[in-house]
């Protein structure tokens, strides 16, 4: 028997129990997430993380595994600078491989029309892939050696290279119309056709930067110029294949598309030769002699310069193993083993 006996509630303590129990239940139904938001949060935040996982996945499956080339995934490149090769420890951007292979498969297609089998079909597109992932990893390289140099492309530079553009074949055309005729020959807007314009720029002056042995070729020749009375033909004997001459043979418009050899020469008077200039599309030195010449025609012989010095670097970084590259492209994959084996 318990010598300590649970002293009486009185009917005021018992009023404010009764009370509070009927408050509590009360309070469930007025408050309900207040007992099931860590359950709320937490699936929240796993479905949350599932589905990024499998964003992520079945975006890297269809960029590295399926290699799809369409438009919402060329998109989402462009948001995310995701990379599609190393090269030298630098990132080759997958937006600019898509822009390139899509600009230049629009460009094949156009002039080479339907090839007539799903056979052919994939071997232009796996050539185009193949071109445009190689062109993608030298402008990642030029970028990457022209911060080492202190090279770069300025806003301005990009305008001025626009509106040359838009000016080839002698007409003024506007801006709208001119980005027409990128949107529909290379499938380009303003900003991707900017964006080629800058990788171009910028490759182009590592090229000229890194090639001493062009810059020595061309004091030379200026010395021979000199010499040889401006005799082109005569300055290049001995040179071999270091240098490449050509001749019109005709008049040629001076707007011709020849790296701007004529319209350097319609700026000649008849037996001159100009003084070195860069070809418009940076892959060499250029000298011109004028033949001939009317108000909207010139006749020309040239020595041209190639550069080398820059392909020869990239070369030996695909030997050295130092071009990783995350996607497989080229007509060979297309192929059986024992067929590659043979081709070989």
């Amino acid at each position: 028997m318990s010598l300590l006996k649970e002293k009486p509630r009185t009917e005021r303590e018992k009023v404010e129990q009764r009370r509070e129990e009927v408050l509590a239940q009360g309070r469930k139904f007025k408050y309900p997430m207040q007992y099931a938001k860590h359950k709320l949060v937490i699936n929240t935040v796993l479905v949350a993380v599932v589905a990024i996982i499998a964003m992520v996945v079945a975006g890297w499956a269809m960029l590295y595994k399926f290699q799809d080339t369409g438009d919402m995934l060329y998109r989402v490149t462009q948001l995310v600078p995701v990379p599609v090769a190393k090269v030298a420890g630098e990132q080759v951007r997958y937006s600019d491989y898509l822009m390139i292979y899509r600009s230049n498969l629009l460009t094949t297609e156009q002039q080479g029309g339907q090839l007539g089998g799903e056979e052919d079909d994939n071997m232009v597109r796996e050539r185009c892939k193949e071109a445009a992932l190689r062109s993608a990893v030298e402008y990642a390289y030029a970028l990457k050696l022209g911060r080492e140099l202190g090279i770069d492309v300025s806003k301005e530079e990009i305008d001025e290279a626009f509106d040359e553009h838009r000016k080839v074949g002698g007409v003024e055309r506007s801006e709208e119309s001119f980005l027409k005729i990128v949107r529909d020959n290379f499938g380009m807007n303003r900003t991707e056709y900017r964006r080629m314009l800058y990788l171009t720029l910028m490759k182009a002056k590592v090229t000229q930067a890194v090639d001493d042995d062009a810059r020595e070729l061309a004091e030379k020749i200026e010395k021979l110029i000199q010499e040889k009375d401006g005799d082109l033909l005569a300055v290049i004997d001995g040179l071999g294949d270091a240098v490449e001459y050509q001749e019109t043979g005709q008049l040629v418009d001076n707007l011709n598309v020849d790296g701007g050899r004529s319209e350097m020469a319609a700026k000649l008077e008849v037996g001159q030769v100009s003084e070195r200039f860069l070809s418009t599309n940076g892959d060499g030195y250029y000298y011109v002699k004028l033949v001939e010449k009317t108000d909207t025609q010139v006749s020309h012989a040239s020595i041209k310069i190639r550069f080398a010095e820059f392909d020869k670097m990239v070369e030996q970084l695909y030997q050295d193993g130092e071009v990783e590259e995350y996607i497989t492209v080229g007509f060979d994959e297309l192929m059986p083993q024992s067929e590659v084996d043979e081709a070989e």
